[in-house]
């Protein structure tokens, strides 16, 4: 047996170090780089006579860590626990009219395929109006988010990469509550773009590529 080759791992050994690496970025990155101050997302449909057109969203705020517990609806939290979350990230943003807000909580799981299946279980769960289950609203007081509740998330979604799970709400700057909002089709859909650029975004930075495990590093698992 050759003791002096570099080791090579099996696939599960392999996906244990990536979905570590992906664990270690929450602790270890600024705020100021998993939330970036603006974040630019694909313009409505309405507006998409120039293909280069791009809109921004700028954050207001970051809050401070909370647990999954108290940062998510009820019926969210029961999946993000039952898949092991303790800890999620949140932070507000507005976009470039003050019009539209939004937040996105970003929860880590143990591993990429329990952040899979919790992303999965919640998207699944019945919406009402576009509301489901989703990150509790963070208002800002002195800026336009500053009236941001739960009672004027308007639309929600979720979507996941590597062992991060991240919830997203939007509603208007004003103190407009839950409405129908497939109603006015122009504002669901730079709602939804907005809110998905923005969480797209995060896990941009959460997520990104792992470089594949090698030994020796004293500090892989496994070396």
């Amino acid at each position: 047996m050759d003791q002096g080759g570099p080791r090579k791992f099996t696939a599960k050994e392999t996906q244990q170090i990536t979905d570590w690496e992906y664990g270690k970025r929450w602790r270890t990155l600024p705020a100021g780089s998993i939330f970036p101050a603006s974040v630019h997302y694909t313009a409505p449909e309405a507006l998409d006579d120039d293909p280069s057109l791009t809109l921004a969203a700028h954050r207001v705020g970051i809050a401070k860590q909370a647990s999954c517990a108290t940062a998510a609806d009820p019926s969210a939290v029961a999946v993000l626990n039952r898949d092991g979350c303790s800890t999620m990230l949140r932070a507000t943003y507005v976009d470039d009219t003050n019009s539209f807000v939004v937040t996105v909580g970003a929860a880590m799981l143990p591993t990429s395929a329990e952040a899979q299946t919790a992303a999965r279980t919640i998207g699944n769960a019945g919406h009402s109006g576009g509301l489901g289950a989703t990150v509790h609203a963070v208002a800002f007081k002195g800026t336009p988010a500053g009236q941001f509740t739960d009672k004027q998330r308007q639309l929600s979604g979720v979507t996941s990469r590597g062992t991060y799970v991240v919830l997203y709400t939007v509603g208007y700057a004003d103190s407009r509550q839950h409405q129908q909002i497939s109603q006015d089709s122009y504002a669901k859909n730079e709602m939804t773009n907005e809110a998905s650029g923005v969480a797209d975004d995060v896990l941009s930075t959460l997520a990104a590529p792992v470089p594949p495990p090698h030994c020796p590093s004293a500090e892989t698992p496994g070396c």
